[in-house]
């Protein structure tokens, strides 16, 4: 090997002409090897990145279910039979009025119950957060941070467990509701056991970030 600037001969491995000092071409260049708030600056680049490169998503939303009310509505419908059975063993207009009346102000309750229900609450699970809508006429908006949330219970009575409906008990640190009951909520085992995971799986990389800060 030549040296490129005085043509002097050189071993191959040489790095540096031994007559002119000239650096030769190939040779690499040494890094600085930065200090320990370089490093801690870049750890804390790469483990924000990963924390971040996966934006928010709507795990599940929903209200509440009329699957909640098919107690209430067997009741009603046997009800509804019995005032037919008496109407027509006592077949007067009287008691065809009156089992009438009964009959339909017992459906109107429950039906009145049941859209006051629906219309006034929504539920929707983030990867991050858990919001709930409250109100018919005047709509109250609340955030709940999932890796804030506690605990996370399902209350079930003997006809909700039938029909896979329950109530979903979330305990948290927000101090605004520290103790939220989800009513009504269809499928309350899988939607309780996928809060469970957002808030798990929230705390995991958020301790992953701090032990990595």
């Amino acid at each position: 090997m030549l040296c490129p600037s005085c043509n002097t001969p050189l071993a191959a491995d040489a790095s540096f002409c031994s007559k002119c000092g000239a650096k030769l071409a190939g040779t690499p260049t040494a890094k600085p090897a930065g200090t320990p708030a370089d490093a801690l600056r870049a750890a804390k680049a790469t483990v924000g990145t990963s924390v971040g490169s996966e934006g928010e998503r709507e795990l599940w939303h929903g209200s509440y279910s009329p699957k909640a009310m098919y107690g209430n509505w067997l009741l009603a419908l046997t009800a509804t039979l019995i005032a037919v059975v008496v109407s027509i063993v006592i077949p007067l207009p009287i008691t065809w009025l009156v089992a009438g009346a009964i009959v339909g102000v017992l459906w109107l309750v429950l039906i009145a119950q049941y859209l006051i229900e629906r219309w006034s609450v929504s539920y929707a699970l983030t990867t991050q957060r858990f919001v709930h809508q409250r109100g018919l006429f005047k709509r109250v908006i609340n955030r709940i941070e999932v890796i804030d949330i506690d605990d996370v219970t399902v209350e079930q009575g003997f006809i909700e467990r039938m029909f896979g409906v329950g109530t979903i008990k979330l305990l948290s640190s927000d101090t605004s509701d520290p103790t939220l009951l989800l009513r009504g909520i269809d499928d309350a085992k899988r939607i309780a056991m996928l809060i469970d995971d957002a808030r798990r799986d929230e705390r995991r990389k958020r301790g992953l970030y701090m032990e990595a800060v």
